[in-house]
């Protein structure tokens, strides 16, 4: 069976991979095209008469090279050779959407000056040579638009990026890239790597210092068209391997490089020798030997580059072993942008940096490069095995380039870093301990870096050592990579913190009650359970002994939004009773104590077998709660930001207003995916709206949190997957359950999404999930801009609903935890009303209206929330008239979508038609004291019928209308008279397990 499934998986990945490259790839009309505006190109590129060039016309690229007053006029001649290369060349190895035909054009060596190789006059007359084929490319009707760019972001090298005039459908925004060669125009003994100093500038202490990547740049124009040749001959007619370089071209490099560097020539025609490798491997991070044997095809690849490549190279190895499909998903469907790999980003603001206007733009290496180097050397000293990896990148090169203006618009965007940490222990500690000081030299170099942060302490084992703290609250000790990085960079780059934005905590403020977060006192709540669990074991007059005590509330297993606050009538100061106060029912036991309040249930397990088909229908919830409860504390116990990634991405449900339609449960579920299966990401990938992305209709998630699934659970899980789907045919727009979650204790997805989401909720879910991803992504990578703030994460329009209910903050349960108070909608008003004053969700403690702390409790309410008793009650009079889009964390607006006429039965169209204002003004009345206003955006497609349910307080027949304060589920709720503030969350449920 293994060897079958795997062959399938091979045929569907082979599948997969062929439609890909048939999609990515343009037709043979399109490249044929292509092919012809490029040799339209390179005709007028031949055709360009001599004349004279002066440098005047790029005199600001001349002055920032650091050659004002040189004299670099010459007769321009025409280049000596003009061919097309790059894929185009290569045996149409292209892959959309970045379509563009390089033209190599060979400056003529009449041009140039024997030293021209000499302190950038090679760059000046290359530029200037360029100036002239762009000013003559201009003039003719064959080109639409010319652009200057930059030759693998090196400042000093520029590039034309010329459109045609006449566009290829096929391949919108085609351009053709005029790349100019220097093949046989210096002595390549001039451009030794180790020795040849060919800037007289750059010196230290007046002696001169070789220029390695100034020559390798130089060297790399001269080489050019030979290896160009070379891969163009390999390529050409290796069908295998044109297929192999598309998919990579989708993807990103994998090619593994090894320590000792790769060498492209021919094992038979080499000539480079081992001292030059070494040479090489001296002077650059990573190397590439050309064909040639003279130029590093690597030379601006650094350090953090390779290894970020290897790290991705590395998960790619997972994902074609651990995904199905072969990974086909993952690697080739899924964008990685920085914001989605790395676990902090960072964005410098290097715009006008001393340690950039006040040096040249270009000595051996460009200024900008050097600064790149800086930072990350840095951040790596500062943050020491803090971090996994870190990953400096700056596309200093502007969007528009006008050559006139030098480099002066260079380094122009922020600087991005992406931090990977290594691991929660290391990256969150708060002391770091450095040399001890009868180690003087390592003790003042350790000072001079840290300056002020630097102090001498005596730890308890007795050590004396130089070391760096940093105070943090244990909620926010996420920050400290954040403040050492604002140290390290103000200290030594001449920074100001404004400068430096780091995206690590913007989105905590979804998470705070008054600047804090509550999960930081949730120990009082550990310590109530341990006490409550303790003493209810030890209780001997019950009939069945209490074996096991075990907390199924989110709080316990660090996934709740908000976790319980104490309340001071949850506190008896009475020994007699045990420090409690306890009322009972048939069904469960309430208990106040330690300032909670707890739920009591019990839960038999008859046969012990752990299956959830052999356990009492009536027990069959707990069960479920008790093993889901289980299974999140030991993902939490291995991930500890799985906690918080789950409560912003409940935050983010509650926010738009999915409540209804998503239990806590499944949001645990999701996020664990992702936590589990996270290609091809690392672990954890933090952003809230990811987790929404999965093909929910045709593939099942299964979350093995245990790795507890052999080949047959699988099976099992497919089974009853297909079996759920079994009705798509006849009606693809109703699947349920839209969402399959297949756990050890729920093969058949019935336990949290087996009626909700349906499939256009879940659509409507995905689609928010998308902006969101987008808009996250623009704000690590741009920052915030106009009206596009972090907030927008969790802010969600009232206009995308038929109709909107603003209700009474001062009335809601949890009235501090409301994120955005609604605005008015734009919409007519239909009905507004008042406050209850029978109502508020803090108890009065005044003499007046208490006369004893018994009293007190007698009035207050458990699990009481007046927002859920309205929307019980509009279901159950209006049960298929419209949906019901509410945040049950904390939102005063409730949204309305009118349901689709079909939905709700010949019966009820055949009703007495009511006009849309008329039904909204009965929701109005149910809510009577709760609801603000009630508001029409949009009138349903089909008037409306109303009628209520037997069951329900409205008879819209006769307009007998019951007031909202005296519905059946109030007045049920308001009859359990346990005590718990209203402020809490939901009460604590302990399950007690009995043997």
């Amino acid at each position: 069976m293994a060897a079958a499934i795997a062959a399938a998986a091979d045929d569907s990945i082979v599948y997969k991979l062929s439609a890909l490259l048939e999609e990515v790839r343009p037709s043979a009309a399109a490249l044929r095209a292509a092919s012809e505006a490029a040799d339209a190109v390179a005709g007028l590129v031949k055709r360009i008469p001599t004349q004279q060039a002066t440098h005047e016309a790029v005199a600001g690229f001349v002055r920032d090279l650091g050659l004002a007053g040189e004299k670099l006029a010459f007769t321009f001649r025409p280049p000596e050779v003009v061919r097309v290369a790059g894929s185009h060349a290569a045996g149409g190895a292209v892959a959309r959407p970045d379509v563009s035909a390089d033209l190599l054009v060979r400056l003529p060596k009449e041009c140039f000056h024997e030293k021209d190789f000499l302190n950038h006059r090679y760059h000046a007359k290359r530029c200037l040579y360029l100036h002239v084929i762009e000013k003559s490319l201009r003039s003719s009707p064959l080109i639409q638009k010319i652009s200057w760019s930059t030759f693998l972001d090196e400042a000093r090298k520029p590039i034309l990026h010329v459109y045609p005039a006449k566009e290829i459908a096929e391949l919108p925004g085609f351009y053709v890239r005029i790349i100019p060669t220097a093949s046989f125009l210096f002595n390549v003994s001039k451009m030794n790597l180790s020795t040849r100093n060919n800037v007289r500038a750059y010196t230290k202490d007046g002696i001169n210092l070789p220029t390695p990547k100034y020559n390798c740049s130089i060297l790399e124009d001269m080489f050019l068209e030979e290896n160009v040749e070379f891969i163009s001959s390999s390529v050409a007619d290796w069908k295998a391997l044109q297929e192999a370089l598309v998919l990579l071209k989708v993807w990103a490099p994998t090619s593994k490089m090894w320590t000792k560097g790769l060498v492209i020539q021919p094992t038979k025609k080499r000539t480079i020798t081992k001292e030059d490798m070494v040479c090489f491997l001296k002077t650059f991070d990573v190397v590439i030997c050309d064909v040639s044997g003279h130029v590093n095809l690597a030379s601006r690849m650094t350090k953090s580059a390779f290894i970020e490549l290897q790290d991705e190279a590395a998960c790619a190895l997972n994902c074609l072993d651990k995904c199905k499909d072969g990974g086909f998903e993952e690697l080739f469907m899924t964008k990685v942008d920085l914001g989605a790999k790395f676990d902090s980003c960072l964005r410098i603001n290097l715009k006008g940096n001393l340690k950039i206007t006040t040096s040249s733009f270009c000595l051996d290496d460009l200024a900008w490069r050097k600064l790149e180097k800086d930072v990350q050397s840095l951040l790596q000293q500062g943050l020491t095995d803090r971090t996994k990896m870190i990953r400096v990148l700056w596309r200093s090169t502007p969007s528009e380039w006008n050559i006139m203006d030098g480099f002066s618009e260079f380094g122009s965007s922020p600087l991005l870093v992406g931090i990977m940490l290594s691991s929660l222990e290391k990256s969150f500690r708060l002391v770091d301990i450095g040399p001890n000081p009868e180690n003087r030299d390592e003790a003042i170099k350790f000072r001079k870096f840290w300056g002020e942060k630097a102090e001498l302490r005596r730890f308890k084992d007795g050590t004396i050592a130089e070391s760096t703290v940093w105070e943090s609250e244990s909620w926010e000790k996420h920050t400290i990579i954040k403040k050492i990085a604002d140290h390290v960079l103000t200290k030594h780059l001449s920074l100001q913190k404004e400068d430096l934005i780091h995206v690590v905590d913007q989105l905590d403020f979804c998470l705070l009650v008054g600047g804090q977060d509550p999960v930081s006192s949730s120990g009082a709540l550990f310590e109530a359970f341990d006490s409550l669990a303790k003493k209810l074991r030890l209780l001997g007059d019950v009939p069945l002994k209490i074996s096991t005590v075990q907390p199924l509330d989110p709080a316990f297993r660090h996934t709740s939004v908000f976790p319980p606050e104490p309340h001071p009538l949850a506190y008896e100061k009475s020994l007699e009773d045990q420090g409690m106060f306890v009322t009972a029912s048939e069904d469960e036991v309430n208990v106040l104590t330690s300032g909670y309040s707890f739920l009591l249930k019990i839960f038999h397990e008859r046969d012990g077998d752990g299956k959830a088909q052999n356990v009492p229908s009536e027990d069959k919830e707990l069960f479920l709660r008790s093993q889901h409860s289980s299974m999140i504390n030991g993902l939490h116990g291995r991930y500890q930001v799985y906690g918080p990634v789950v409560r912003l991405a409940k935050r983010w449900i509650s926010a738009h207003l999915f409540s209804s339609f998503i239990s806590e449960e499944a949001v645990e579920l999701l996020v664990a995916y992702l936590f589990l299966k996270p290609y091809p990401f690392n672990v954890p990938s933090s952003r809230v709206a990811g987790f929404l992305s999965f093909d929910w209709t045709f593939s099942p998630m299964i979350i093995d949190i245990n790795n507890d699934f052999n080949l047959k659970d699988e099976k099992e899980i497919n089974e009853n997957f297909m079996l759920c789907r079994k009705s798509y045919e006849q009606n693809p727009h109703d699947i349920e359950p839209a969402m399959f979650l297949a756990t050890s204790y729920d093969k058949a997805s019935e336990a949290w999404t087996r009626h909700s989401p349906s499939k256009p909720v879940l659509k409507r879910m995905a689609s928010y999930a998308k902006s969101s991803a987008e808009l996250l992504t623009n704000l690590i990578i741009q920052g915030q801009s106009g009206q596009y703030t972090w907030e927008c994460v969790f802010r969600t329009p009232l206009s995308n609903y038929d109709a909107v209910v603003l209700l009474h903050q001062e009335k809601l349960c949890r009235p501090h935890q409301v994120l955005f108070p609604a605005e008015t909608p734009n919409g007519k008003l239909v009905i507004c009303g008042k406050p209850c004053k029978d109502f508020h969700p803090y108890m009065p403690l005044n003499k007046g209206v208490v006369k004893s702390l018994h009293d007190s409790r007698e009035k207050i309410l458990v699990n009481f929330d007046p927002t859920t008793y309205f929307l019980r009650d509009l279901k159950s009079a209006f049960p298929k008239t419209f949906k019901l889009w509410y945040d049950s964390i904390g939102g005063d607006a409730i949204g309305l979508t009118w349901e689709n006429s079909k939905k709700r039965g010949r019966d009820e169209a055949d009703e007495t038609m009511l006009d849309p204002a008329s039904i909204l003004k009965e929701v109005g009345n149910v809510g009577k004291g709760l609801v603000r206003g009630v508001y029409l955006l949009k009138a349903p497609k089909l008037h409306l019928a109303c009628k209520a349910s037997d069951t329900g307080p409205i008879r819209c027949e006769d307009k007998v209308v019951a007031s909202w304060s005296l519905s059946p589920s109030l007045k049920a709720a308001r009859s359990r008279s346990a005590a718990k503030s209203t402020t809490q969350e939901d009460p604590v449920m302990p399950l007690l397990r009995a043997d």
